[in-house]
């Protein structure tokens, strides 16, 4: 499905992202027989950028499958188009390529077979893994891949400075500092650095 967009005042009177996607994928319809629709149980829209939802199959008022809902979202507020907001909706079995859904929505989730939805479990839980990660001030770090800089730098190792939640990177040979953008999602490892002791005389 392409994508869907809109002034802000197509939103329904809802402030966010994550507010109207909400109302959008929880409904309930008239079938043969009785009701169909969906219920958000859970969802998040980190930054205004990728939006993640548990929605349970409902049927006759009766809750069934739960799966994955994710959007790519638009978020513009100074388009002068109109194109205030938009979203590209997809479900897990489309394979998405983001793949930063929370835990609490991922454990929600009912088992599946369906081999594009476990692909896309595993990066996410993958990505959770990643960010979970121990790092600590003064850290030399090795990148798997190595990253260019707008001062000409290119480098794959880098000792950390952590100030707080705030993490900058020095290069080993030079004083110059970098920001690395989404480094905890990155493929990295610490890279083991011997201590010597002081030999002690008795």
């Amino acid at each position: 499905m392409g994508w869907l967009t809109m002034p802000f005042t197509s939103m329904s009177g809802h402030a966010s992202a994550k507010a109207y996607l909400d109302d959008q994928f929880t409904y309930s319809r008239d079938v043969e027989g009785g009701t169909a629709g969906l219920r958000v149980l859970a969802s998040a829209c980190p930054l205004n950028r990728t939006y993640y939802a548990a929605a349970q199959v409902m049927t006759n008022g009766v809750g069934g499958e739960i799966f994955a809902i994710v959007c790519k979202v638009l978020w513009n507020p100074n388009s002068k188009t109109g194109e205030q907001f938009g979203y590209k909706d997809m479900t897990e079995t489309m394979g998405p390529c983001e793949d930063c859904c929370p835990k609490t929505i991922l454990t929600m989730l009912s088992p599946t077979d369906n081999e594009h939805a476990r692909d896309w479990r595993r990066r996410c839980a993958e990505t959770l893994a990643r960010r979970a990660r121990k790092i600590a001030d003064g850290d030399r770090i090795r990148l798997a891949v190595p990253l260019s800089f707008t001062d000409g730098h290119v480098g794959h190792e880098f000792i950390v400075e952590k100030r707080g939640r705030r993490l900058s990177f020095r290069a080993p040979d030079s004083h110059g500092r970098y920001r690395i953008t989404r480094f905890m999602e990155l493929d990295w490892q610490i890279v083991p650095v011997t201590k010597v002791h002081k030999t002690i005389f008795a």
